[in-house]
């Protein structure tokens, strides 16, 4: 307070003679206590004092780092890829909670965000997942430096996006693709399985085209789904319809552990698929032009396309016939729009002409 009357006389004083000006700060200094003066200048001591150490500190850190860069520039590149990723947590943080505030002030559900929060969210949920058996790991005494090691040999299972290189990111999606393109084959094999119950003949021999073409590397068009979308509202291809086998072959497709019971699996598919099909009704609202070539690449990639070499017109096109899908099914229909993330991607490249590619 003491220090708020000064700086209030002194903005009152403006354009006043010098020797008033001298005076009256020199009268209201003198109305302080001791205590309180000595408060002030030790106050501004500290302030000084910690701005010289913070100022030392980047000046050696600044150092240190210019000598890594120079003689290990291999454990450079780790050192300044771990405190961007860092940087990067701390800011994604900071914006999830902002985006939760605003749902919690609002009364906003998730689906009602924009496209972007959205996948904000839902990225940064998966993160925190993968994330947390690596903090308990870490918890008994000295484990930590187990754990370093681990990440430094393991970065793909132990560390998340946030510390991956560029390269990296691309090797690590890459692998992770080839995860779930490994039972794409299983998938279109459990649907024409499946179709061979469906007891409208018409509609039975349609999917059993749709599963054939894509077995033979054909990939179809989107009026060949929304012909059988029908089929999948009920037994056998609805999701809480399908069986034990196609729940654990879908769950890969997620990047989501099969090795749980069978309801459980089911459970969580539909959540994912539902998450992704407000994924998509936001994307329309926004409009596909609003995105980068990442975030394009991203969509495709969340949707079952391995995207990673395909360019921004590719991306497009693709995302272009998922949405075409989406938007005209209903909530009841979800479980197409699972099978499409393998109908769809299985052979989209084979679609491509060479050049393209």
């Amino acid at each position: 307070m003491a220090l708020a009357r000064i700086c209030f006389r002194l903005q009152r004083l403006k354009g006043r003679g010098s020797s008033e000006f001298l005076y009256y700060p020199t009268i209201c200094v003198s109305r302080l206590t001791s205590h309180q003066l000595s408060q002030f200048f030790t106050t501004a001591k500290r302030s000084t004092l910690s701005s010289a150490i913070i100022s030392k500190a980047k000046r050696l850190n600044a150092k240190y780092e210019k000598f890594l860069e120079i003689n290990f520039p291999r454990f450079y590149g780790i050192y300044s890829t771990f405190f961007r990723g860092f940087r990067l947590l701390y800011l994604d943080f900071k914006e999830v909670n902002g985006i939760k505030y605003k749902m919690a002030n609002k009364g906003l559900k998730y689906n009602q965000l924009p496209y972007r929060e959205m996948e904000k969210l839902r990225q940064f949920r998966r993160d925190v997942i993968k994330v947390i058996p690596v903090v308990l790991l870490a918890i008994p005494p000295f484990a930590n430096y187990i754990v370093f090691l681990l990440m430094y040999f393991f970065p793909r299972q132990f560390l998340i996006s946030y510390f991956w290189t560029h390269d990296q990111h691309q090797e690590f999606k890459e692998i992770y693709h080839s995860f779930r393109a490994q039972v794409y084959p299983d998938a279109v094999s459990g649907l024409i399985k499946a179709a061979s119950k469906v007891k409208d003949r018409q509609l039975k021999k349609q999917l059993l085209t749709l599963g054939n073409k894509v077995q033979d590397g054909i990939h179809p068009e989107i009026f060949q789904l929304h012909i059988v979308a029908k089929l999948f509202l009920g037994h056998p291809l609805a999701i809480r319809h399908i069986d034990s086998r196609q729940a654990e072959i879908f769950s890969r497709v997620m990047f989501l552990t099969p090795h749980m019971p069978s309801f459980i699996l089911r459970h969580r598919i539909w959540s994912h698929i539902m998450e992704i099909r407000h994924l998509d009704q936001a994307l329309n609202s926004l409009g596909l032009h609003e995105l980068s070539e990442d975030e394009l690449r991203n969509a495709c990639y969340v949707r079952g396309l391995n995207s990673v070499h395909l360019n921004a017109a590719q991306c497009k096109d693709w995302l272009i016939k998922w949405l075409q899908l989406s938007k005209k099914l209903k909530d009841s229909e979800a479980s197409l729009l699972l099978h499409s993330m393998v109908l769809l991607s299985t052979n989209y490249l084979k679609k491509l002409p060479e050049k393209s590619k």
